[in-house]
C-alpha cells in the first residue's frame, strides 16, 4: 500500500557523565584527578533513499532513538560517543516540526543528508575542572540530555511530468500506455485513490518520469475529498499534461475548474507549462468537440492535442511535444537548502518563576539543561550550581517571589530544597 504521510518520534542520545576520579597508584600517595569526559550521543539524520517509494515503513515504527554517550571512566578514559541514526526516507519526502509546521528538511536527492537534532554533549569529567588554585576538584558533569521531537513526514512525488484531470478522463490508461506502470484501470470514477509513476524511454533512449496524479474535484485545493493529498504530488513536476475526457458533457468547463483549483492551492502551477490534451477520440462525442476546445484552448495560450490512449492515436506524437516542453522548462523548484539549521540545545538564558503546588516552578532552556548536567548528590557540585543560579539572577528572584527555607523548587526533573 502507498502511504505519502507519516508522523514519528525522534530523539538524538544523552551525552555521557563525567567521572570523578582521583589516581590510586601505590607509588603515587597523592595521585591528581583522572576522571574521564563523557562521550556525546548520538544525532538524528535523515538521508534520501531512491530505492524507497513509500512511507509505510513509518506507519509500523513511528519512534526512532539515536544511542547515548558513554560514560567516562578513572585513568582519564573518555566515554564512547553514541552512534548516530540514520533514517532513510524516499526522494521527495519533506520534513516538518509536528507542532509548528516549520520546515526542517526537503530530500531531493539520493546523496542528501540533513542532520535534525544534535545529540547531546558529554559531561567533563574532574580533570577538566583543576586550576592552580584548586588541584584536586571534586566537580564533574553529567551528560546533556538529547533533543526530542514530534515530526511529519509528507512524500511529494518527484516528477518531470504530472497528468492531471477529471475523474475518469483516462490518465490511468494512459500512463499504461506510454511506460511500464500498471496502474488499476476500470470505467468508473476514483479508480485511481494513490498517485502511479510511469518512466517513458524515448526512441533515443533519453527517459522522463511520469506520475498520474489522482482525479480532481472541484474544492479540491480547499481540502475536499483527497484534495490536498493529491494536489501535492503535481508541486514538483516541470510539466502538466491536462487530459480532457472527450465523453463528458462540458469538458471546456473541466478544464476551467481544474485550472483554478491548481492555482488555489500553488499560484506558481498556474504558470507550469502545460499541454492540453483532448482524450477519447475513438468515440463520436469527443471527435465532435475537438474543433470548439482546440479553438479555445488556443485561445488561451495553450498548446493543444487530441489522442485516444485506447488506440494510440497521436500518443507518439504527444510525447514528442512534452519532450519539447520539458526542454524548455526550467528545473523543479524545491525548498530545499544546505543552510537549513540544526535543532540543538538552546542556550537561553532567560527563565520564568511560577507557583507550582507547595513549592516553586523555575522555567528557562539554559537552568534546565544545567540542571540536568549536574551532580546533586556532592557538595561542590552542588555550591557550583548554587553560584549559577546567583549569577543569573534566579536566586535573587526567587526570594522576590516568596520562597522560604524549606519550599521546594522544581527545576526541570530535579526537585531541590531551598535553604539558606
Amino acid at each position: 500500500m502507498f502511504f505519502d504521510q507519516a508522523k514519528i518520534y525522534i530523539r538524538s542520545g544523552n551525552g555521557g557523565d563525567g567521572m570523578i576520579s582521583f589516581r590510586r597508584e601505590k607509588h603515587v600517595p597523592f595521585g591528581g584527578p583522572d576522571g574521564g569526559d563523557g562521550g556525546d550521543g548520538g544525532c538524528i539524520i535523515f538521508a534520501g533513499n531512491r530505492h524507497q517509494n513509500s512511507l509505510m515503513q513509518f506507519n509500523r515504527q513511528a519512534h526512532f532513538k539515536a544511542e547515548h554517550g558513554v560514560h567516562g571512566s578513572k585513568s582519564n578514559r573518555h566515554g564512547k560517543r553514541g552512534e548516530n541514526l540514520r533514517i532513510e526516507v524516499p526522494i521527495g519526502t519533506v520534513i516538518r516540526n509536528a507542532e509548528t509546521g516549520n520546515l526542517l528538511a526537503d530530500i531531493t536527492s539520493e546523496d542528501q543528508e540533513i542532520l535534525v537534532l544534535q545529540g547531546g554533549k558529554g559531561g567533563r569529567g574532574n580533570a577538566r575542572f583543576t586550576s592552580s588554585v584548586n588541584q584536586a576538584p571534586r566537580i564533574a558533569e553529567r551528560g546533556e540530555p538529547g533533543e526530542e521531537l514530534w515530526v511529519t513526514l509528507e512524500l511529494k512525488l518527484i516528477a518531470d511530468v504530472g497528468i492531471v484531470g477529471v475523474p475518469n478522463a483516462g490518465k490511468s490508461t494512459l500512463l499504461s500506455v506510454i511506460s511500464g506502470a500498471t496502474p488499476k484501470v476500470a470505467n468508473y470514477p476514483f479508480t485511481t485513490l494513490q498517485p502511479n509513476l510511469g518512466v517513458v524511454e524515448m526512441d533515443d533512449f533519453e527517459t522522463f518520469v511520469v506520475a498520474d496524479i489522482p482525479g480532481l474535484i472541484e474544492g479540491a485545493a480547499s481540502g475536499v475529498g483527497l484534495g490536498h493529498d493529491f494536489l501535492r504530488h503535481v508541486e514538483r513536476t516541470r510539466v502538466l499534461i491536462h487530459l480532457l475526457d472527450g465523453a463528458t458533457k462540458e469538458p471546456l468547463e473541466d478544464w476551467a475548474m481544474i485550472n483554478q483549483e491548481l492555482a488555489m492551492y500553488d499560484i506558481a502551477l498556474e504558470k507550469r507549462p502545460q499541454l492540453v490534451v483532448l482524450n477519447k477520440m475513438d468515440l463520436p462525442d469527443a471527435v465532435a468537440w475537438e474543433p470548439l476546445l482546440e479553438e479555445e484552448i488556443k485561445k488561451a495560450g495553450y498548446p493543444f492535442i487530441s489522442i485516444s490512449a485506447a488506440t494510440g492515436q497521436n500518443v507518439r506524437q504527444m510525447l514528442y511535444r512534452v519532450r519539447r516542453m520539458l526542454d524548455e522548462a526550467p528545473p523543479a523548484q524545491t525548498r530545499h537548502t544546505d543552510e537549513i539549521a540544526i535543532i540543538r540545545a538552546e542556550n537561553e538564558e532567560g527563565f520564568t518563576i511560577e507557583r507550582e503546588g507547595d513549592g516553586w516552578r523555575v522555567r528557562g532552556k539554559q537552568i534546565e539543561r544545567v540542571a540536568a548536567m549536574t551532580y546533586f548528590e556532592f557538595d561542590t557540585t552542588l555550591v557550583r550550581f548554587q553560584k549559577i543560579l546567583e549569577s543569573m539572577g534566579i536566586s535573587k528572584a526567587l526570594a522576590a517571589a516568596g520562597v522560604a527555607v524549606g519550599d521546594p523548587v522544581y527545576i526541570g526533573e530535579e526537585e531541590l530544597e531551598w535553604g539558606e
